[in-house]
């Protein structure tokens, strides 16, 4: 349900990346390519809500009924750490606002700029448009972090597996489960833009979602 896949050449990534660097500066800029996405659902795990704004975020809660699972390592660099755990929040963010039901939600807001603003906004709009919330569990893994050549942006890789994290009707309440597949494996790319001024946010400023992903098959 409110799944989509898409794929797009590593150069091409590059080259949006490299454009959002220099025209985006971490602002919630709206103008920006057509690159788009796939999302299913997810769930909040144990870790802080809001890890890099000392608690002065946006409410990222989730359902009780979805589990959100980053199992990443650490990384040792402090701008690498910082970008995945606002990588993470900006996931947070897509599913508290397809909890809620709002293509307005301001956490998704907060945690993204340009293309990825443009994203979340389609993927609520679309679960909304469904009748459709979220329940299961939600698994995120093997991270990778690349800072890019000009020495700002980071980009953010990761797996996922969505086989057991369902859409549910909200009317009805039936959930509405599928069989793990080579659907249910997807590869995450988030172009992470530093934070400017006063904010201390890595805001996402593309995302891009590869589906099929053989590699993430565990």
């Amino acid at each position: 349900m409110a799944r989509r896949a898409l794929t797009t050449t590593t150069a091409a990534f590059a080259t949006t990346a490299a454009l959002l660097l220099t025209a985006c500066g971490g602002s919630d800029d709206k103008s920006s390519d057509d690159i788009k996405g796939a999302d299913k659902g997810s769930s909040s795990p144990s870790a802080s809500a809001s890890a890099t704004t000392g608690g002065d975020g946006p409410d990222l809660g989730l359902p009780k009924d979805f589990k959100l699972v980053f199992d990443f390592d650490e990384p040792s660099d402090a701008k690498h750490s910082a970008a995945l755990a606002d990588a993470q929040n900006y996931i947070r963010a897509l599913k508290h606002g397809i909890a809620q039901q709002d293509p307005d939600d301001p956490a998704y807001q907060f945690y993204s700029g340009a293309q990825a603003t443009q994203y979340a906004k389609s993927q609520i709009e679309a679960w909304v448009k469904g009748g459709w919330t979220i329940t299961g569990t939600d698994k995120y893994y093997d991270d990778e972090i690349t800072t890019l050549n000009d020495g700002k942006g980071v980009l953010v890789s990761f797996c996922r597996n969505q086989a057991k994290s369902y859409s549910k009707e909200i009317k009805t309440e039936k959930i509405l489960r599928t069989e793990e597949n080579l659907d249910s494996y997807q590869t995450f790319r988030l172009l992470m833009v530093p934070p400017s001024g006063s904010s201390k946010v890595w805001k996402t400023g593309n995302i891009e979602v590869i589906g099929k992903a053989k590699e993430c098959r565990r």
